[in-house]
Order: C-alpha cells, then sequence, then structure tokens
C-alpha cells in the first residue's frame, strides 16, 4: 500500500510536467510539417526522413497525452524550474531527428549538437558542404533557431522571472509590473511577443528578397537574424553576400532588433512611444556598439582597408558577436591581434534582458558598474548611505545577490568547460574560446579550428557532448539548471 501510495504521489508530481512539455513536442511537429512539405513538392528523398521524425514526435505526445490525459496543468515553483529545462533538453532532441535520418545521415552526437545549437540559439556547426543539404533541411535549420529564438523571449519575460532567475526582475511597464505580476498575464505578453516576433520576421525575409537573396535564403537567414542565432546557408556563412553591403547593413539591423527588450517593444506599441531610447540597458548597448565599431574601424582603415568597407564589415561583425548571433562576412581572426582579443571580449557582453540574444547580458555589466562607484563611495564616506538605481529603480539586495551570482558561476562554467575541453587534447585558444561561445552562445569560437572560418566537425565526440551541457546552461541562465543539481531542491 505505501509503495502504491509513493508511485502516486510521483506520478501527481511528474505529470502535470510532461503534459505541459508534450505540448511544445506538438508544436515541433507542426512546424516540422513545413520543410516535409517542400520537400515532398520537389520529390527530394529527404521528405521521407522528416515523415518518419513526424510520426515518432508525435507518438511520443500522443502516448504522453494518454497516460497523463486526467492530470490538470497546475504547475509549482519546482516543477517550473523542471519543466524549463526538459523543455529544452526534450526539444533539442527530437529536433535533431530529421538530421540524423536525412541525407546528412549525422552521428547521434553531431546531430544532437546541431539541434542544441539551433534549438539555444547558439549557430556552432558540424556540418560542412551546408550549400548541398536539400531545402527542406535548410529551412528546418532555419525554423529550429527561429523556434528557439521565440522561446528565449518568452522564458525571459515569463518564466526566469517568476522564477526570481534572470534580468526581467528590473524592468517594469509605465502601467503594471509584468516582471511581478506577470504569470497571470503571461497569454497576453506572449501574443504580444509572438506577433512582434514575426513582424521582424516578414520584414526581414522581404528585405532580404528585395535586396537579391533567393528566397530560400531570404526565409532563412531572416529567421536566423531575428533569432540572434547565426545559421546560415553556406559554409562561408554570411560571407556569401560580402560583395553585397546593403544585405550586411540590413542583417546589422535585425540582429540588434532581435538583441533589444521585447517588453519595450510592446511599451511602444502601447504608446509609450519613447520607452527604448530611455532604456538605460539599451543606452548602455548602443553606447558599446557605437565605441567599438568607431575603434575597430579606424584600426582596419589604419591598416589600408578602405574606409566604407571596414566601417561596414566591422559594424556587422562586432553586431553578430555582441548579439550572439554569429554570423561572419569576415574572418575577423586576421584583422591584427588587437582585433581578435577584442571579439574575444565581445563574446561575453551578449545583447539584452529580455531579448533573443545570449551571453552575460548588458545590464548585469551596468550593475556592477553601479555597485563598484557604490562602493568606492563608501570607502570615501564610510558613514554614508548611497542608493543604487537602475532605470529609475533603486537596486535590491535580490538583485544584487542574483548579478554577483550568476556572474560567478558564469565565468566558473566558462573556467570548468574550458579544462574539460583541454583534457581532451585541444590547445588553449580553442578549449577557452570554445567554451566561452558555447556559454554565451555565441556560435564561432577563435582559432584555426573553431575560428569564424571554420567549424565545430573535427572536435571529438565527448567535447561535443560537453559543449552541448555549456549551451544549454548558458540558454537557461545557468542558475536554473544549477538549482536542480543541489540536494535541498529534491526535498520537498
Amino acid at each position: 500500500m505505501s509503495l502504491h501510495r509513493h508511485l502516486s504521489d510521483r506520478f501527481r508530481q511528474w505529470a502535470p510536467v510532461f503534459k505541459a512539455v508534450s505540448v511544445l513536442w506538438l508544436v515541433l511537429a507542426m512546424f516540422m510539417a513545413l520543410p516535409w512539405a517542400v520537400l515532398v513538392i520537389e520529390e527530394d528523398p529527404d521528405a521521407t526522413a522528416f515523415g518518419l521524425s513526424i510520426l515518432l514526435v508525435l507518438g511520443a505526445v500522443v502516448l504522453t497525452w494518454a497516460v497523463t490525459f486526467r492530470v490538470a496543468v497546475e504547475l509549482k515553483s519546482w516543477q517550473m524550474f523542471v519543466l524549463t529545462a526538459l523543455s529544452w533538453i526534450t526539444v533539442s532532441g527530437f529536433a535533431s531527428l530529421p538530421l540524423v535520418l536525412g541525407a546528412p545521415q549525422l552521428s547521434f552526437t553531431n546531430a544532437v549538437f546541431e539541434s542544441v545549437s539551433a534549438i539555444t540559439t547558439t549557430g556552432s556547426t558540424i556540418l560542412e558542404g551546408i550549400e548541398f543539404l536539400s531545402d527542406g533541411l535548410k529551412l528546418w535549420r532555419g525554423i529550429m533557431q527561429w523556434l528557439g529564438g521565440i522561446g528565449i523571449i518568452v522564458m525571459g519575460i515569463a518564466i526566469l522571472p517568476f522564477l526570481k532567475v534572470g534580468g526581467m526582475r528590473l524592468f517594469h511597464t509605465e502601467s503594471s509590473d509584468w516582471s511581478e505580476k506577470v504569470m497571470p498575464r503571461t497569454g497576453g505578453i506572449a501574443k504580444a511577443t509572438l506577433g512582434i516576433y514575426c513582424g521582424f520576421t516578414l520584414t526581414a525575409m522581404l528585405a532580404y528578397w528585395l535586396g537579391g537573396m533567393a528566397p530560400l535564403d531570404a526565409v532563412v537567414h531572416a529567421m536566423t537574424s531575428v533569432a540572434t542565432g547565426g545559421f546560415a546557408n553556406s559554409d562561408a556563412s554570411f560571407g556569401a553576400y560580402a560583395d553585397a553591403p546593403h544585405l550586411l547593413w540590413m542583417a546589422s539591423l535585425f540582429m540588434l532588433c532581435g538583441a533589444l527588450p521585447f517588453v519595450l517593444y510592446i511599451r511602444v506599441l502601447r504608446g509609450a512611444r519613447m520607452a527604448l531610447w530611455r532604456d538605460q540597458q539599451v543606452h548602455g548597448l548602443l553606447i558599446l556598439l557605437a565605441t567599438v565599431c568607431l575603434l575597430l574601424t579606424l584600426w582596419r582603415i589604419s591598416l589600408g582597408t578602405p574606409p566604407f568597407e571596414a566601417l561596414t564589415h566591422v559594424v556587422f561583425n562586432v553586431i553578430s558577436v555582441v548579439t550572439t548571433t554569429g554570423y561572419a562576412s569576415d574572418d575577423y581572426t586576421l584583422w591584427g591581434p588587437m582585433a581578435t582579443v577584442a571579439f574575444f571580449y565581445l563574446t561575453f557582453v551578449g545583447g539584452c534582458s529580455g531579448s533573443t540574444a545570449g551571453g552575460m547580458k548588458i545590464f548585469r555589466f551596468q550593475v556592477a558598474m553601479l555597485l563598484l562607484v557604490s562602493q568606492l563611495r563608501f570607502l570615501i564616506h564610510s558613514s554614508g548611505v548611497f542608493v543604487s538605481r537602475y532605470n529609475g529603480q533603486a537596486l535590491t539586495d535580490e538583485i544584487t545577490r542574483g548579478v554577483v551570482a550568476f556572474s560567478f558561476f558564469f565565468f566558473l562554467t566558462i573556467a570548468g568547460l574550458a579544462l574539460g575541453l583541454s583534457l581532451m587534447g585541444l590547445d588553449f585558444i580553442t578549449a577557452l574560446s570554445g567554451a566561452a561561445t558555447a556559454v554565451a552562445n555565441v556560435g564561432p569560437g577563435l582559432g584555426d579550428i573553431i575560428g569564424p572560418s571554420g567549424n565545430f566537425t573535427t572536435l571529438p565526440d565527448a567535447a561535443k557532448w560537453l559543449l552541448c551541457i555549456g549551451m544549454l546552461m548558458g540558454r537557461l541562465e545557468i542558475l536554473t539548471v544549477l538549482v536542480l543539481l543541489t540536494p535541498m531542491f529534491w526535498r520537498r
């Protein structure tokens, strides 16, 4: 009797989690139908791979719903932690099926690496000869990143603040505090966010197409630009359009749009026309981009590059790395040691909280600077009372603790991954930049192997699994994963 009761309790605890995550599997299967339809029309053999993948995913959905049919999806806080991690892991696994069953016939390790990189919008790839993939697989790579991008925004706005993880608790609307009262408003936020996200994507598709891209390239690059993912339809990444500066400037704009807080876009549509321009986080990102672009442009001009060419490629590649998109129009590691070091530093920055971008997020650097200034004031005036403010709000102990904890574990995770990669025989530059680009969800690393002109295909399988863990931890804001590893979490 006691065993039966124990199993019954466990079922009631876990059933809502699996029922909720199965809805995401259903969405994934629905989007798999798009490349499947393209391949059927083209009579491409890859259609069979996608059809079988859809059936496998739908089978998992039906089985889960059959088991959890009578269970209500009412999630507690600990279940939300589990759901968040489980969603990204299982969706990445199912998304890899067409890569295993399709024409590339990737190994399980390579397929999972590619799908995790796509879903987390990291943009690292193990594929070679991307130009020769079927149209369906090219489209699927773009769709995976596009779905990951919208998932990241919704997670950042609706889920992580509820779990007291992430940065969105700092940002408020004029009429209501969505960061504190987000759960009752999740439906409205999600619909508004999806509308804006789709609007940006459709605009990018049209702009790229009118700018001279082939229709499929316009669709895929639009999805991966707005999602700040970085997958392209060529081994040369965006370098395939290096002779079309107007496309590089378009992509720079759409990458930047994806890296700004979507909550502020919603505020603008609700009547707060200056919401973006008054936000301290947006100011910080734009000032950083302008400063770095100016310095690197002057550096390249000093090396003999024509001014407009230097400006175009610097702006594109700097925005790509800072927003963690990972496109490359040129091998910036050949721009000289100063540029290489600068791009390594930029790997850690990231875009804004509540955007599709990864990385540390610009607001954490700003909060850290405020804390440093406050500490210096305290050292000078030890009896003074100083209140640090961000976007007009006083920084609470909860926020400062969160920033300090995240920053510490962010760099600790990179250090641990780099050590693990070095133990597998990777050189210092490859190990360190590979760990950094995985956790920051940037894409390309540094060096001859995984730099802008290389890829990750030659890495050992164990290194790829380690990098998958890094990509997922970085996308889930690290603390969401670490809390699941603590014994106290499971003692409820």
